[in-house]
């Protein structure tokens, strides 16, 4: 089922409001500019209908004029050589095809009645699709900035996230490098702290016997004399 039921509703209806109630702007504006096309090709094809019958409604009463200026002419005749009948009956013919000729004049004042308003229906349907384009183009305008600024905001947050990996990596190399320069400082002292002292207390225990050896030296110098 069509957005509208008639064209008299497209030529009434707020395209704002219909915009405005729909889930997706954009696809009911497509919906609504094809629903106008589609009407605008059938209000045309019938005004092209109305005009083909006016041409074929006016080369009608021209021929029936005509017939009717010949039966006339019959009349003037026929009272012209003192046939007065004759001249009855012709004129009978003629306003029998000048009450065809009435109804034809009717049928043209119609016709011209109905184009006129299929014209200003027309007219009215155009300026409708037109406001309906131009509504499209500036929803598909929106939609695209929209999209841009979205673009844009994601891009400036996705820099700022990268600067503060940035910033975080920045403070990890320090962070390294005062690691590193502390290391240096312990360069070459890296024997074991427990061989260090085995070391240690094996030169002590060499003085201790030295010195034991020293003393026993002295004690028996002391024996002797």
């Amino acid at each position: 089922m069509g957005i509208f039921s008639r064209m008299t509703d497209i030529i009434n209806s707020n395209l704002n409001a219909l915009l405005d109630q729909a889930e997706d702007p954009q696809k009911m504006i497509r919906l609504i500019i094809q629903e106008m096309e589609d009407t605008l090709v059938e209000v045309r094809s019938s005004s092209a209908r109305v005009l083909a019958d006016r041409k074929t409604a006016v080369r009608k009463l021209e021929r029936v004029k005509a017939d009717a200026a010949s039966w006339e002419d019959k009349a003037k005749l026929a009272i012209s050589k003192g046939r007065e009948d004759l001249a009855r009956a012709a004129l009978q013919e003629k306003h029998a095809i000048e009450e065809e000729v009435a109804a034809i004049e009717v049928e043209l004042k119609a016709a011209d009645d109905h184009i006129g308003q299929l014209n200003d229906e027309v007219a009215q349907l155009q300026q409708k699709l037109n406001d309906a384009r131009a509504k499209q183009k500036a929803l598909a305008l929106r939609s695209r900035t929209v999209e841009s600024r979205i673009k844009v905001k994601r891009q400036i947050q996705r820099e700022a996230l990268d600067d503060a990996f940035a910033r975080f990596e920045h403070y990890e190399r320090r962070m390294d490098n005062m690691e590193s320069q502390l290391e240096s400082m312990d360069l070459g002292r890296d024997v074991p702290g427990d061989l260090a002292s085995e070391i240690e207390a094996l030169a002590e225990d060499e003085r201790i016997s030295d010195e034991i050896e020293r003393l026993k030296a002295e004690m028996n110098k002391r024996s002797d004399g």
